[in-house]
C-alpha cells in the first residue's frame, strides 16, 4: 500500500521492467522445453541472458517508457511498450541471421524463445501497469467520499484523452457516459463506459447527479452545441469545452485547461464560407490602411488581413496602449510582415494627409468611430467631429491619393436612427456613397449590428456584474438586439470589400434577434449561479437615444441578394455628391460653434427618419422643422 501511494523513483521502474523481462526469458525457456531445459541450452543461456536483458534495458532507457507515470497509464503508454518490445524482438531475430552466416553457424536466441519471451514480456509489463493503475484508482475512490458524474460528448480519441485527464487530475469526478453522433457506437462500451445517443442526455441528467458535460470534439455543429447547452442549463449542469490541441501544454491535456462554455460560443453560428481567392486577389501585395486599428473590430481586421500577405499594413489609432499591444501581437504572430503604426487622430487633417501622401494605400478599411449611444447623445458635436468630419477626411484622402477601394464600417443604428450616434453614422454613409460618383475610388459600406465582446458590448458589462455578484442591469425587459461575433463580422467585411464594385451598402445577415433578458439569464446560468437566489436582474430604463428593437433596413429600403447568403445589398436612396457635401460642410461648421441643439436639428434635416427617443432632442421632432434633402 505504501508503494502504491507514493511516487516511485524512475530508476526503480526501469529495474523492475528489466527484472520482468528476465522472468519472461526464464519462463520462455521453461515453456519451450517443457520445464526440462537441456544441458546445452543451460550453457547458451549464460550469453543469451546478458544479451537479451542488455538490449531490453537500453531500449527502455532510450525510449523513456520508465519515465511514464504508471498510475496514469494510458492507451498511448501501452502502445509505446508494445512498439519498443516489438522492435527489440525483431532485432533478436535479425541477430540470429547475422550469427548464422558466421563460422559459428548458430542462433544466438532460438526463434521459439524470441516469440514466447516477446508475448510474455508484453503481457507482464502491460498487465502490471494496468493492475497498479487500478489499485491506485481504487484507493482514490475509497478516499473520495462522494464522486460526481461527468458526461463526455465525443466517443473518439479526443473523448478518451479527456477521460484520461479527468481520471488523472480530477479524482472527485467519475465518467458516467459518452455521447456520440455515430449510431454504430450507441450501446457499446469504451474503456468500460457506455456510449449513448445525444438524445439521451436529458434522461441521464434526470437520473444522475451530473456536474459537467464536457464537449471534447471540435467539429460539433452549433445547433447541436446549443441543444446540449440548453438541456444542461435546465438541469443546472455546467458545460465545459476541451480547448484545441494547439493550446495544450506540452501536447498534454490537463483538466484545468478544460474551460466553461462562454456566451459567445452559444451565440455563434456555423463557419462562414469565404471566397478566399477573391479576397487574396484584393489584398495580396497591397498597401492597406486600417483606421481604428487598435479597436475590437479594427484589430480583428488586422488579424484576418495578415495571412493574405499584404505588402504593408498601415495601422492608425489614437489609443496609445492598445496600439502598442497590437504592435507586439503582430511582431510575435508575423515577424516578416511589413507594417507601420501611427498614433493619430483621424480628425487631424494634416496628420492624416501626411500618412496618405507617404504610403498611398491601395485599400482602406475605416473602422474608427465613436459608437457609444448614450455618450454621443450627450456629446453630439464630438459625434459629428469623429463620425462625420473624420470619415470625410479619410474618404477624401482615399480619393485624392488613388486608393482602389474604401470600406467603411457602419452600424444597424444608422437605420431609422433614434440617437445622435446612429444619425452621425447614417450621414457618414450618405457622404461615402455619394463620393463613389467620382468614379476613381470604389466606396463600399458594411452595416451590421452588435458585435459580441467588442468595446461597449453588453457581454463584458454583464460578465463584470456577474463576477461582482450582481445585480445585472438591463434597460428594459423587452429590449432585443442582433449579435454577431467579432471574427464573423470581420470575415464578412473582407468578403464585402472584395465583392464590392462601389456605391453599395452591404447588410449582413445577423440571424435572429436576441432578447437581452434571455442573454443575461443564460450568462448567469453558465456562471453556475441561480437567478433570484445568487444574483438579481434589475431594470434601469432605456438610455437616451436607445431603441427597443434594432433594424437592419430602413422602412423604405429593400435588399438585393449577393453570391454570399449572409451578405445583402441595401437598396437605399442615393444623393448627389454636391448636395451631401454641402450639408456635411454646414453640419461640421455648426459643430465648431458647439451649439448642440442646432447641430442635432441639422442632423434631422439631413436624415429625415432620425426621430429621437428618450432624449432632450425629442422637442425638435415635436417642432417638426425637418426639411428633407
Amino acid at each position: 500500500m505504501y508503494l502504491i501511494r507514493r511516487h516511485l523513483p524512475r530508476w526503480f521502474i526501469l529495474i523492475i521492467d528489466v527484472f520482468f523481462c528476465f522472468c519472461s526469458l526464464v519462463l520462455a525457456y521453461l515453456l519451450r522445453f517443457n520445464f526440462q531445459i537441456p544441458f546445452s541450452e543451460r550453457i547458451t543461456f549464460i550469453y543469451v541472458f546478458p544479451f537479451v536483458l542488455a538490449l531490453r534495458g537500453i531500449s527502455f532507457y532510450v525510449s523513456g517508457i520508465y519515465r511514464n507515470i504508471v498510475r496514469y497509464t494510458s492507451s498511448r503508454d501501452v502502445q509505446q511498450v508494445v512498439i519498443v518490445l516489438t522492435i527489440i524482438s525483431a532485432l533478436f531475430a535479425a541477430s540470429n541471421v547475422i550469427f548464422y552466416i558466421t563460422p559459428w553457424k548458430h542462433f544466438i536466441v532460438p526463434y521459439s524463445i524470441i516469440v514466447i519471451e516477446y508475448f510474455s514480456s508484453s503481457f507482464i509489463l502491460i498487465s502490471t501497469r494496468l493492475l497498479y493503475k487500478t489499485m491506485y484508482s481504487k484507493i482514490d475512490d475509497d478516499n473520495v467520499k462522494e464522486k460526481r458524474s461527468v458526461i463526455i460528448y465525443g466517443a473518439d480519441s479526443g473523448g478518451l484523452i479527456t477521460k484520461g485527464a479527468i481520471e488523472r487530475d480530477a479524482t472527485k469526478y467519475s465518467i458516467l457516459a459518452f455521447l456520440d453522433e455515430d449510431k454504430n457506437m450507441w450501446g457499446k462500451r469504451l474503456e468500460g463506459v457506455t456510449v449513448y445517443s445525444p438524445s439521451k442526455l436529458a434522461q441521464l441528467l434526470n437520473d444522475n447527479d451530473v456536474a459537467h458535460l464536457i464537449i471534447s470534439t471540435p467539429d460539433i455543429s452549433h445547433d447541436r452545441k446549443n441543444e446540449l447547452i440548453e438541456t444542461c442549463l435546465k438541469h443546472n449542469t455546467k458545460v465545459l469545452n476541451v480547448p484545441p490541441i494547439t493550446h495544450w501544454i506540452n501536447g498534454e491535456l490537463s483538466f484545468k485547461q478544460i474551460k466553461k462554455v462562454s456566451i459567445e460560443e452559444l451565440l455563434e453560428r456555423d463557419t462562414i464560407v469565404l471566397d478566399k481567392d477573391k479576397i487574396k486577389t484584393q489584398l495580396q501585395g497591397k498597401t492597406i490602411l486600417i483606421t481604428g486599428a487598435a479597436g475590437s473590430i479594427g484589430s480583428e481586421i488586422v488579424r484576418q488581413v495578415m495571412p493574405y500577405q499584404p505588402e504593408m499594413l498601415i495601422l492608425v489609432d489614437q489609443s496609445e496602449s492598445a496600439l502598442y499591444d497590437l504592435e507586439l501581437e503582430i511582431k510575435e504572430a508575423a515577424s516578416k510582415l511589413s507594417f507601420k503604426v501611427y498614433i493619430a487622430d483621424i480628425c487631424n487633417k494634416e496628420r492624416m494627409e501626411s500618412i496618405f501622401k507617404t504610403h498611398k494605400p491601395g485599400m482602406v478599411f475605416h473602422a474608427a468611430a465613436y459608437k457609444h449611444v448614450p455618450l454621443m447623445e450627450e456629446n453630439p458635436t464630438e459625434a459629428i467631429l469623429v463620425n462625420v468630419k473624420g470619415t470625410k477626411y479619410i474618404a477624401d484622402f482615399a480619393l485624392q491619393y488613388g486608393a482602389e477601394k474604401f470600406v467603411m464600417i457602419s452600424t444597424d443604428k444608422a437605420v431609422n436612427p433614434t440617437g445622435v450616434m446612429g444619425a452621425s453614422k447614417r450621414i457618414a454613409e450618405m457622404y461615402v456613397q455619394a463620393l463613389n460618383s467620382q468614379k476613381k475610388t470604389r466606396y463600399i459600406t458594411t452595416r451590421f449590428g452588435n458585435v459580441l465582446g467588442s468595446n461597449g458590448s453588453v457581454i463584458p458589462r454583464f460578465r463584470q456584474q456577474i463576477e461582482k455578484g450582481g445585480p445585472v442591469t438591463i434597460t428594459h425587459p423587452e429590449i432585443t438586439r442582433f449579435f454577431m461575433t467579432i471574427p464573423e463580422a470581420c470575415q464578412l467585411v473582407l468578403e464585402a470589400g472584395a465583392m464590392g464594385e462601389g456605391g453599395e451598402i452591404y447588410v449582413f445577415d445577423m440571424g435572429k434577434s436576441v432578447k437581452i433578458i434571455d442573454l443575461a439569464t443564460k450568462m448567469i446560468q453558465l456562471s453556475g449561479l441561480t437567478l433570484g437566489k445568487d444574483i438579481q436582474i434589475v431594470y434601469s430604463g432605456l438610455r437616451p437615444g436607445e431603441k427597443l428593437y434594432e433594424e437592419l433596413l430602413h422602412t423604405g429600403e429593400n435588399s438585393l441578394p449577393t453570391h454570399h447568403p449572409q451578405i445583402l445589398i441595401a437598396k437605399v436612396k442615393e444623393y448627389e455628391y454636391t448636395v451631401v457635401s454641402a450639408y456635411v460642410n454646414e453640419l461640421v461648421a455648426l459643430g465648431k460653434e458647439q451649439n448642440e441643439m442646432q447641430v442635432v436639428q441639422k442632423m434631422k434635416q439631413i436624415v429625415p427618419e432620425f426621430i429621437s427617443n428618450n432624449s432632450v432632442y425629442e422637442q425638435l421632432d415635436i417642432a417638426d422643422k425637418k426639411v428633407s434633402i
